[in-house]
């Protein structure tokens, strides 16, 4: 049984992604070496692009769901309270005038309470920020890589 041997790099015109390089190493490499390099830089820095993203996507994900949580909460709540209290009260009013008062007198009490959770809630959502650390870094992207508006031909 044979081991594959791992083959060393000697060759010394191979550097890490990212690496710079000196104008002498440019110009003594062939045109498809730097696309090559072109390429490989190109393809990590999509894939630390995408790995950014996804990081954020996660921290902020836990934040917007936290603010969907309230939301539903709020609104269920809202609406248990609303049922029983709105049932209760209009019952207790009826004694006292018509029962079609005392349900629009319930209705206003309620929707000024739903209001002020409605405004509990979208102040929580408020604080969910996006993307903001990709949306930076994809904006250092040089113009070049950008894709051209339909009117712009090369």
């Amino acid at each position: 049984m044979t081991v594959p041997m791992q083959e060393s790099r000697v060759d010394s015109g191979y550097r890490p992604a990212g690496a710079p390089h000196t104008a002498d190493e440019v110009r003594g490499s062939s045109v498809g070496e730097l696309l090559r390099q072109v390429t490989t830089d190109l393809s990590t820095l999509m894939r630390q692009e995408v790995e950014l993203a996804k990081a954020e996507i996660r921290q902020e994900g836990k934040r917007a769901g936290k603010a969907a949580g309230l939301f539903g909460g709020a609104g269920f709540g809202g609406y248990m309270v609303a049922l029983f209290l709105s049932i209760a009260l209009w019952a207790g009013l009826s004694n006292v005038m018509d029962a079609g008062w005392a349900a629009l007198i319930v209705a206003v009490l309620w929707g000024a309470i739903a209001a002020v959770l409605y405004s509990m809630a979208r102040k929580n959502a408020r604080r969910v920020r996006g993307l903001t650390r990709t949306s930076d870094s994809v904006q250092r992207i040089p113009d070049a890589l950008k894709p051209h508006p339909e009117g712009v031909t090369r």
